[in-house]
């Protein structure tokens, strides 16, 4: 049925020239994909083999999560993205809806202390994985309609922080200090794209920093772990703990690693190694050589994703190249902020690495992001993303060359 509503738009699924994808993004994150099953199966197999009985538990749940993200990633390829900028204020609604649902109790429900999901029977959806994406669609088609106005006066400088501020609120109740900071950071990183001053650009960098530092003292708890992390061998059984562990998984790997299957921190020493700290069993097991492998394919995927944003831009297709740059620096900071968890280098924060940890709502929502990656380059190479263009199959009568 989806596909047949679908029929009329011309995608690079369904045009008469074949399937005609930015293979090089593509391949960087089935990659990653690939490597993230491989990782997941090894970190958490002596958890679940202790916790369910099966060892491979977790990789036929990831195996699940991978078809739905697949499945995720051709629908958002096939949906125009005139569609989705048409949307964009139905989404915000939508966003706002399911924080506010995941703090309703008996809807959300909570693990670790934190209330982030909503729980359907076998599954969790995460919200704020949901929320970060349909804040960067909205602000792309701010940032469009209102781009004088964000570029010349203050008015448009201040508008989208009425939305952005109480959607952060709502991610702090949670508590989702993390997803906070990363919707926030891509926000602003749109904001400067779009042209805003830089005076007004360095006052908002002074008040996040000054906001940041506020939120950290009015917990006990992010305190605690911000002490930690500059000494946490001070208390390695305590508030260090998982750093700490963390930390050895690195040391014992060296170079080449211990060999993959064959990590002791996975074995109940390190919490959560399958899920946020699963960049340290992969240190452990693969070696430096293996992370840094790793962490080049990350940033080959965010700077081909950038180059899109900026391909589109040429195309002056502007709300195509926002919405690439929003949804690129969302994986930056999430990158970041995991990896630097996970070596010593920021305070201990629970956000997982895209395409790699385990965990449903973070795998789909990846996935449609790339989706809608593949069909923002595709559109600005064809140049075929106007809105108002009418479409048909003589369009695609011959082959455009890839050129990039």
């Amino acid at each position: 049925m989806i596909f047949g509503i679908l029929k009329p738009y011309p995608s690079p699924l369904i045009s008469g020239r074949g399937i005609d994808l930015d293979f090089p993004l593509l391949a960087g994150c089935l990659a990653l994909l690939g490597l993230g099953l491989v990782m997941i199966t090894s970190a958490s197999s002596e958890v679940a083999a202790v916790q369910s009985g099966n060892p491979l538990y977790h990789m036929f749940r990831h195996l699940v999560y991978v078809a739905l993200g697949l499945g995720a990633g051709v629908l958002t390829i096939l949906v125009p993205i005139a569609t989705w900028q048409r949307m964009g204020f139905m989404m915000l609604i939508g966003a706002f809806g399911l924080l506010v649902m995941v703090l309703v109790p008996g809807i959300g429900r909570e693990v670790n202390g934190s209330m982030r999901w909503i729980g359907f029977s076998f599954f969790n959806v995460q919200p704020s994985e949901i929320a970060k994406v349909f804040v960067v669609i909205y602000l792309a088609g701010y940032l469009v309609r209102r781009q004088t106005e964000v570029r010349e006066s203050w008015m448009g400088f201040f508008k989208p922080f009425i939305v952005l501020l109480p959607m952060a609120g709502l991610l702090l109740m949670e508590p989702d200090f993390g997803a906070t900071v990363v919707m926030m950071g891509a926000a602003a990183a749109m904001l400067f794209l779009g042209g805003v001053g830089l005076f007004r650009f360095s006052l908002m960098v002074v008040l996040a920093v000054i906001s940041v530092v506020v939120l950290v003292q009015a917990q006990p708890y992010r305190m605690a772990r911000l002490i930690t992390f500059t000494d946490p061998w001070s208390d390695q059984f305590g508030s260090g703990y998982q750093l700490t562990q963390a930390l050895i998984a690195f040391g014992r790997g060296e170079w080449l690693g211990v060999g993959l299957g064959n990590s002791v921190q996975k074995q109940f020493y390190l919490p959560e190694a399958h899920t946020d700290f699963v960049f340290s069993v992969l240190a452990e097991e693969l070696g430096v050589i293996g992370s840094l492998l790793t962490i080049a394919l990350f940033v080959f995927i965010t700077v081909r994703a950038l180059y899109i944003g900026l391909w589109a831009e040429k195309a002056k297709q502007f709300f195509a190249a926002y919405m690439a740059f929003g949804l690129s620096f969302l994986w930056i900071g999430q990158f970041l902020i995991n990896i630097g968890v996970n070596v010593g280098l920021l305070p201990t924060k629970g956000l997982t690495l895209p395409f790699l940890s385990y965990g449903g709502s973070s795998l789909v929502i990846c996935c449609a992001c790339v989706g809608l990656l593949l069909r923002i380059e595709w559109e600005s190479r064809t140049h075929l993303g106007s809105e108002e263009h009418e479409f048909n199959e003589s369009d695609f009568a011959e082959e455009t060359s890839h050129g990039r």
